[in-house]
């Protein structure tokens, strides 16, 4: 099974981003969404984004992933 993360691009360096995925900085290459610009939301998979997405579809990704994070937690 795969997992692609939202992710908001804050800067652009050629097909280098960095992004804010959910409060963490992380570095990503845009190759495969050149399109993708600043402000704009991605899903991150292995380093690289792979499409963009609305930024209604990335809060709610963000909250359904907290929301397995915290029953994960809890039932530990």
């Amino acid at each position: 099974m795969c997992l692609a993360i939202p992710a908001k691009i804050v800067t652009i360096n050629g097909s280098i981003a960095k992004v804010d995925m959910m409060g963490n900085e992380r570095t990503v290459s845009i190759d495969l969404v050149p399109e993708a610009g600043i402000g704009e939301y991605v899903l991150v998979h292995a380093g690289f984004a792979i499409s963009i997405i609305d930024d209604e579809s990335a809060k709610e990704t963000e909250e359904l992933l907290l929301e397995v994070a915290k029953a994960y937690e809890e039932d530990q």
